[in-house]
């Protein structure tokens, strides 16, 4: 029983500093990104992304308190790849890594806008060395 009871402890340990780590994982909004010349569909996607996503994942991906920043290893390309920005913003995506609360569906992004806003988070994170 005891060992059940310190087991159960040292899960439940574990369990609250990997959530505590997340939330404090997010980077300060001031943080610096580095500059970039985007592409034209970047350029575009740019102004889509800042009319819409930055109100929560902020201007230059960096995250505000409403929502996660996109410059940050969860959503590199080989843990995140394009289909899954696709399907958070058409079908909406339940909360996983972060404490932000779900992300609701996007229906009012067209499939041009949406090509355009892969391709400028793409652009920023690799010139961020977010590979």
């Amino acid at each position: 029983m005891r060992n059940t009871l310190i087991f159960g402890a040292a899960i439940g340990l574990a369990v609250g500093a990997y959530f505590g780590l997340l939330k404090n994982d997010l980077p300060a909004q001031t943080t610096t990104v580095s500059a970039l010349e985007l592409t034209e569909i970047g350029t575009r996607g740019e102004e889509a992304f800042n009319g819409t996503c930055a109100a929560c994942h902020g201007v230059n991906l960096v995250g505000t308190n409403n929502g996660p920043p996109l410059l940050h290893q969860f959503y590199v390309p080989g843990h995140h790849g394009d289909m899954s920005i696709v399907l958070a913003v058409k079908q909406g995506s339940r909360q996983h890594h972060w404490r932000f609360g779900d992300m609701p569906a996007q229906e009012h992004i067209t499939d041009a806008e949406l090509t355009s806003i892969i391709a400028y988070v793409r652009e920023v994170q690799r010139a961020n060395g977010f590979n």
